[in-house]
């Protein structure tokens, strides 16, 4: 359904997007997970055509965003991180409009306002002013003209912002069952909502694709081990003492400490995956004679494969700040349109004069 390749977006000598390749199919839900700055708006934007890139290509169902924005567009329904609303039409209005943009007309664009109103929950709302619902609402408003037209893809920029939590359970299992038509990209900085609905996590990192796969695949890609964490009665160097005789270096143990009150002494017991040392250790504090009080095996999760695949990136870039970017770069396209100027040797000033009323939209 999609086709990225070698996507690069550059705003000076800043990169926000930097050499990204990977593909979306239709059935399943994709989640692209980053911290705040790491390029995920950036690309999505890009997608739907909000945005030119510097280099790099983007296929929606074989078409060329670029070269035939309007055919592209065809196929996809998307829902920015902030909605773009008329705040003084009501819900039903907006919708029945949203509709008309999408070639329906007549009892059809009403029909269809009907039926995205009730996907997303908003029914109880259609004849009130946008401008005096709640955030919330909004939210939802906006995903239901993201799903206005049926569309084969689905792209969610943050889609849970500002929702109470029935809310996201409710949009949650929203998300869910559009794989069943769609192909839905969610962005998110949030690890448990993209752990909950997505298929398949895309991770970025300084703009960079650092790892993809199922949640589990990436689970299993930690270069980081389990942990062992144990507590015994008895004295911290014993216990010490004990797990080198198994081999065990000095930078694998970890929190080693004494509990002097309740006599005790704990550590936390780095070990590779496939390597099960418990039955070992149960005989090596027999011997040391430190009675195991406790014992649990800690396993990595997406949260930890998150941060080790990211540590080392500099949140330099807030969300406000790549915003002002994003809007001075696609004024300056459509400047440089006006005046003849195609820097980028591939997008037309029509591509960019068109880009620029879609972000203004």
């Amino acid at each position: 359904m999609i086709k990225v390749e070698n996507l690069t977006k550059r705003y000076g000598s800043h990169t926000a997007v930097d050499d990204l390749s990977f593909t979306v199919e239709k059935g399943k839900v994709y989640g692209l997970l980053g911290v705040n700055g790491a390029g995920k708006s950036t690309t999505m934007n890009i997608i739907t055509g909000y945005l030119s890139s510097t280099k790099g290509k983007v296929y929606v169902d074989g078409e060329d965003i670029m070269k035939k924005p309007e055919k592209a567009k065809e196929h996809i329904g998307y829902l920015p991180e902030i909605p773009a609303l008329y705040p003084d039409m009501t819900v039903r209005e907006y919708l029945v409009f949203a509709a008309q943009l999408r070639h329906k007309k007549g009892k059809e664009a009403t029909a269809e306002a009907e039926r995205v109103m009730a996907l997303a929950s908003v029914e109880d709302v259609a004849d009130r002013l946008i401008k005096n619902l709640s955030k919330g609402y909004k939210q939802r408003v906006g995903l239901a003209c993201a799903l206005t037209g049926d569309p084969d893809i689905v792209i969610l920029d943050e889609p849970t912002v500002g929702l109470d939590p029935r809310q996201i359970i409710e949009i949650r299992s929203l998300i869910s069952s559009l794989r069943k038509e769609h192909a839905v990209i969610l962005s998110s900085h949030i690890l448990s909502e993209v752990q909950a609905v997505c298929d398949e996590i895309l991770i970025i990192s300084k703009g960079k694709l650092v790892a993809g796969g199922s949640p589990e695949e990436l689970e299993s890609m930690s270069k980081k081990s389990h942990e062992l964490k144990l507590t015994v009665k008895g004295d911290e160097k014993k216990l010490q003492g004990a797990l080198k005789s198994l081999g065990i270096e000095d930078e694998q143990i970890k929190d080693l400490k004494s509990d002097k009150e309740a006599k005790t002494a704990s550590a936390c017991v780095s070990m590779d995956e496939d390597k099960d040392i418990r039955e070992e250790l149960f005989y090596a504090l027999c011997d040391a004679r430190l009675p195991l009080m406790e014992l649990s095996v800690s396993h990595m999760s997406l949260e930890d494969v998150f941060i080790e695949l990211t540590e080392k990136e500099p949140e330099e870039i807030s969300d406000t700040e790549a915003k002002d970017k994003d809007s001075e770069s696609v004024a300056d396209e459509v400047i440089s349109a006006e005046e003849g100027v195609d820097e980028d040797k591939e997008t037309t000033a029509e591509d960019g004069a068109d880009n620029d009323e879609e972000v203004s939209d």
